[in-house]
């Protein structure tokens, strides 16, 4: 049974086994698998080339191996780290290659919990001493070492090049503990975790995680870890920011308060701009009607200019009303047939794609019901397509299609047309309050109406993104979740 056999028969936490030691390998050249059994499971390209697949065959018993050291003594102090549950430190261990040259090396050991009990895995990467002697060397930057946050600098290899103070403080560790071990190694054992630290390393992914990290005590402290992986400077190839996870849920809590303040200020300031708007409007309405031949028409003009701006106002305090009513209480999910609200929408808004001449395709054949608010959900393919109605341009067939598809985990709601496109250096604002990038003031909207969609989307839980090249029209793709 070859190494992708055997390791893709097991599945953990949904994580399959094979693509995490595919992603520690691209980061990790001597890295080596075994089982509860001591057999040996999977080994990296590297450790295979250098010291020869003989030396390392899948299903060997490890044990026989280690009795073919230089040094078979050196494996005693690795076994006793592994019984006092602690957090992994590199070790010594002399290997012998094919053609007999005794190569020294620090070892790095961790066990993967599976799903038998008492069963796990143990992962071991090694790194040569050479490479280990000067891990921390380079300039010394006072700002890493003095950050409140606990930060560790890993350089090209996937090893800790350099550790601060509160990185110190946080793990309990000194920093011949901590330098030189392989970071994916220092957090949770979870295949999950591992996985997602091992993409952050890589600049894969996402790059933050909610993981854990191990203390000197063996107890594992909750965190998040956020990655910034650059080109290599002075051999540091990205650093991790570690922030306790009781210290980020405090800062979340005072954003989402700062945002529901601000939310009522705005809700408040819009509901009190009513009151005088409307005023604006009656007045210059009674003063076009009872003194229109008295002012002439160049004020009839101004006048129909000032009720133009004021309904415009009134269109922004209207959008503005609807943002912050998006996820309020009272919104009830249920399982909403999108084709009876789109064929909803088609008969609404007739008059204005007969006059341009658009086609809208809806789904066929019938798509998977959604689980939203039905309001909302009508919001959502409102304000997408009247979006694309008001930025199609002049394609010669212009056409709308909208396409909703079930995956294993969430329904992808997609809205295509073929219209001008968009503007490279305006995707990054498009979902932004009040940005409109309309090429004429006639067809210039709002600017809140895919603001209200990126809110609607985010409230239940889904993403959005967009994808558009000018003059080959635009693509809204959304995922929500199937619940």
């Amino acid at each position: 049974m070859t190494a992708e056999q055997f390791a893709g028969t097991q599945h953990f936490e949904s994580v399959d086994i094979q693509r995490l030691l595919d992603d520690l390998s691209k980061i990790y050249r001597w890295l080596l698998v075994t089982d509860s059994r001591h057999r040996i499971v999977w080994m990296s390209e590297g450790l295979g080339d250098f010291f020869g697949a003989g030396g390392f065959e899948i299903g060997a018993d490890a044990r026989r191996f280690v009795e073919k050291l230089p040094h078979p003594e050196q494996v005693f102090p690795l076994r006793n780290d592994l019984r006092k549950r602690r957090f992994p430190t590199a070790k010594p261990l002399d290997l012998r290659t094919l053609q007999g040259d005794i190569v020294p090396v620090q070892v790095s050991l961790l066990e993967i919990q599976t799903p038998e009990p008492g069963a796990p895995w143990l992962l071991a990467i090694a790194r040569p001493v050479a490479a280990s002697q000067d891990c921390d060397g380079g300039e010394r930057d006072v700002i890493f070492e003095a950050a409140p946050d606990a930060m560790l600098a890993v350089d090209s290899s996937g090893f800790v090049s350099r550790a601060n103070l509160a990185a110190l403080r946080m793990t309990g560790r000194s920093p011949a503990e901590l330098i030189g071990q392989p970071a994916a190694l220092l957090f949770s054992a979870s295949l999950g975790d591992l996985q997602r630290v091992a993409r952050s390393l890589r600049g894969d992914g996402t790059r933050e995680s909610r993981t854990s990290i191990a203390r000197s005590d063996g107890k594992y402290v909750p965190v998040t870890v956020t990655a910034s992986v650059r080109a290599e400077t002075h051999g540091v190839a990205a650093v991790l920011c570690i922030r306790g996870a009781r210290e980020r849920e405090r800062v979340e809590a005072e954003l989402r308060r700062a945002n529901d303040e601000l939310e009522h200020c705005i809700t408040s300031l819009a509901h009190d701009l009513r009151s005088p708007l409307v005023a604006l409007l009656g007045f210059s309405r009674l003063l076009r009607q009872e003194y229109g031949e008295a002012i002439g028409e160049t004020g009839r003009h101004f006048v129909e200019r000032i009720e133009e701006a004021g309904r415009t106002i009134e269109g922004l305090v209207h959008h503005v009303l609807e943002l912050s009513r998006v996820g309020q209480p009272g919104e009830r999910a249920e399982w909403v047939d999108p084709r009876e609200v789109l064929s909803q929408l088609r008969a609404e808004l007739k008059p204005r794609l007969e006059e341009a001449g658009i086609e809208l395709v809806l789904p066929e054949p019938a798509p998977p019901l959604l689980s939203c608010d039905r309001t909302r959900l009508y919001q959502l393919f409102s304000n997408l397509i009247g979006n694309a109605i008001q930025h199609m341009g002049s394609p010669a067939h212009p056409r709308i299609e909208v396409r909703v598809v079930e995956e294993a985990d969430a329904h992808v709601i997609s809205v295509r047309d073929n219209g001008r496109g968009i503007d490279p250096a305006h995707v990054g604002r498009i979902f932004e309050p009040f940005q409109s990038f309309a090429t004429s003031s006639r067809s210039r909207g709002a600017g809140m109406g895919l603001a209200i969609v990126k809110k609607i989307v985010e409230k239940r839980g889904g993403e959005i993104s967009v994808e558009s090249e000018l003059g080959k029209g635009t693509t809204f793709r959304i995922r929500l979740p199937r619940r």
